[in-house]
């Protein structure tokens, strides 16, 4: 078992009971290949939230500031989380996660770049749709809901990939391929959220 493995195991031992996690979609999520996993972004807790609802390793990119705090900044490196610097072109993260992409590894964001601080989604930044037009990834919206308190229920629902060839072919903006995909994260959070 390596690392990732058993903090997931740690981190869902806790999570699971206390904020009653139900996962759906897991069907849609790609057994393997580059998957470009995209979620809205509600609280600092979605990220382990996220992580331990995929069924593959999640290489998250974090804000910098979360590497610099003592002991965690160690686990969140060692899981294959990457810092990026926020506010700015930050060229060593968007190759960290081509990378990731190329690989054929899962790299998740929250494109938005912040919290929602009234439960909206916002408006996406054009990273996604650069990781999404750069690579040949699948990418899978995703939406949280709830509110992480004790014992209510967080839900994550993982949504069909989303084809992103035509805006491939036709060579789209970053930026209109993140409509895309904030369009999709919009879609699911109105099916679900009830």
């Amino acid at each position: 078992m390596n690392f990732y493995q058993f903090a997931k195991g740690v981190v869902a031992s806790v999570f699971f009971p206390l904020y009653r996690v139900e996962v759906k979609g897991k069907e849609y999520f790609p057994k393997e290949g580059a998957v470009l996993l995209c979620s809205n972004h509600i609280d600092n807790l979605d990220p382990p939230t996220v992580g331990i609802s995929a069924p593959r390793q999640v290489h998250f990119m974090a804000k910098e500031e979360l590497f610099r705090v003592p002991i965690l900044g160690g686990i969140v490196r060692k899981v294959g989380s990457f810092p990026v610097k926020r506010g700015m072109s930050d060229r060593e993260a968007l190759r960290n996660g081509l990378n990731v992409l190329k690989e054929g590894g899962v790299l998740g964001l929250f494109p938005e770049g912040t919290r929602s601080k009234d439960g909206k989604l916002g408006k996406g930044l054009a990273g996604a749709g650069f990781f999404a037009l750069r690579s040949n990834a699948l990418v899978v919206p995703c939406a949280v809901i709830g509110t992480y308190k004790p014992f209510r229920k967080v839900k994550v629902f993982f949504g069909e990939p989303i084809n992103l060839d035509p805006l491939r072919e036709r060579k789209a903006t970053a930026e209109e391929a993140t409509e895309l995909i904030m369009s999709k994260i919009a879609e699911l959070l109105e099916k679900h959220r009830s």
